[in-house]
């Protein structure tokens, strides 16, 4: 056996292969649900740096919806396809966990067996080196075997590019993406240059990993090939064995791609029992990295009235006469008689509290950055009151409760099997509730709440993502389960677009 192509260099190689295929593929579908690119945080029609749709957003809000800009695509190219984000979000996060316990058992065993050296220079004339081996690709030529001890300098660059450079460009601005992330370290995001400097670094990293696995792949079976997959499938030097690793090769790769595609049919014939494994071994990780992140909106320094944003985007249009007339009466009277209902104790006590008395309570204001599941974002100033002390009117939380749901005048855009839309709502779990920048915000920009933002009441929780964020407020209730209501996943995103429950991410 050749020391430099030990089993656990060739395994962690295979999965990385396995894994990679998961994570691009989840992530394409993610793409697919906003297909346009910014370095504006305000996300301003227009103002695109990249797009892949020719579909024209108007400049008026409110008039066209994010999940109008949703695209389908194929199964064959994306995981799971035909328009599932929240699928897509779920198999993303789980091959992420699993590319990233993969890479630290690579970084680690590269490191303690000394095989590092393979790939990361220790001397400057890796440069000049490496530019003679590309002049001669460039030239259609390859370099004599002696160039590859076992890897010539170009390929120990880009290998050490791609170990250390590019996989942790990645990880680091998918980690600024994540609400929860930017509601405690907002300064954090601001060295990528936002969500939205972080979303395109992210973009482009993809797009430069992809490159770098196919460059990978396809120079294995050019260049000394004889020698190359001897070395990968068997961890041998013996050419002698090159066409049964050649075969094993392309059949692994075939494999691969067959088995991607079939995770693709596979979650797409049961998907609400998709999202309930793929929840079950994703929530443990969304609670061991994120669960500790309290918001902290109200006291931070990073965001400012200059980074208050010229466009925001909605997802969810207005109430309709199907949808609720009561809404539309209250809007014709400037929302004068409308008032918001809370209750849920076990005697049926039911709080009816107008506009005037919601002011009345403690007013919160902060500004953050809103951000949507499909990507894009907005910074605004919100202003209104806590949830806790709304609840607290209602006096002690009742012993069995355990959620509280909030409920919208309005229905759902669409849900996932296509059926009749249900009115929307979320449900949050207590750490939700009581983090000091969950507020139900009467206010934006120290003006009544726009009327395609959710007037005349909506809800602010900063540590997840809008879907958890209910416009058009009709109802606020202790709950004991949720369960209980809907398709009992905790939401209208949960229930219509198969989303998690815990929106941190």
């Amino acid at each position: 056996m050749d020391p430099d192509f030990p089993l656990w260099l060739r395994t962690t190689h295979l999965l990385n292969f396995l894994l990679m295929g998961i994570v691009l593929r989840s992530g394409w579908e993610i793409i697919s649900s906003l297909p346009r690119f910014w370095w504006r945080n305000d996300c301003k029609p227009g103002t695109e740096w990249i797009k892949f749709t020719r579909r024209k957003v108007p400049q008026e809000e409110g008039v066209y919806t994010s999940l109008m800009d949703e695209r389908s695509a194929s199964p064959l190219l994306t995981l799971p396809g035909n328009k599932n984000i929240g699928l897509g979000r779920h198999w993303h996060g789980l091959g992420v966990t699993l590319w990233l316990l993969n890479g630290l058992v690579y970084v680690v065993l590269l490191f303690a067996t000394g095989l590092w050296r393979r790939i990361v220079p220790t001397s400057w004339d890796v440069f000049p080196d490496a530019w003679e081996s590309l002049t001669i690709y460039l030239g259609f030529g390859v370099p004599s075997i002696e160039h590859f001890q076992p890897y010539d300098a170009l390929q120990m660059l880009t290998y050490t590019g791609a170990v250390f450079i590019l996989a942790p460009l990645l990880i680091l601005t998918g980690i600024a993406m994540a609400p929860a992330v930017r509601s405690r370290f907002p300064w954090y995001v601001e060295l990528w240059g936002g969500h939205q400097g972080a979303r395109s670094l992210h973009f482009i990293g993809m797009v430069l990993m992809s490159v770098f696995i196919l460059m990978h792949i396809g120079l294995v079976f050019l260049v000394h090939a004889d020698y190359n997959l001897p070395h990968m499938v068997f961890g041998v030097t013996d050419t002698a064995r090159y066409a049964q690793a050649f075969t094993i090769a392309l059949g692994t790769i075939v494999a691969a791609i067959a088995l991607w595609i079939g995770l693709s049919y596979l979650t797409l014939a049961d998907r609400v029992r998709a999202r309930r494994v793929l929840v079950a071994l994703t929530e443990p990780v969304r609670i061991l990295t994120l669960g500790w992140m309290k918001p902290r909106m109200g006291t931070q320094r990073t965001y400012t009235d200059r980074d208050i944003s010229e466009y925001h985007w909605t997802n969810g249009l207005a109430p309709t006469a199907d949808e609720s007339t009561e809404w539309l009466a209250h809007k014709a009277t400037g929302f004068r008689d409308w008032r918001l209902e809370v209750g849920g104790t076990p005697g049926g006590e039911t709080l009816r509290l107008s506009l005037d008395d919601l002011r009345a309570l403690p007013k919160t204001e902060y500004i953050a950055v809103h951000s949507c599941m499909q990507g894009w974002t907005a910074t605004s100033k919100w202003g209104g009151v806590r949830l806790e002390n709304v609840l607290d009117l209602l006096g002690p939380r009742p012993e069995n409760a355990r959620y509280v749901m909030v409920t919208s005048h309005g229905l759902a855009q669409e849900m996932y099997d296509h059926r009749e839309r249900e009115p929307f709502y979320a449900v949050l779990s207590m750490d939700m509730v009581e983090e000091d920048d969950t507020i139900l915000a009467y206010e934006r920009n120290d003006r009544p709440l726009d009327i395609h933002l959710g007037a005349p009441l909506r809800l602010r929780v900063e540590s997840n993502h809008g879907y958890k964020m209910v416009k058009w407020i009709r109802s606020i209730e202790w709950i004991e389960d949720y369960a209980d209501y809907g398709d009992g996943r905790g939401g209208t995103r949960e229930d219509a677009a198969l989303q998690a429950f815990n929106g941190r991410i």
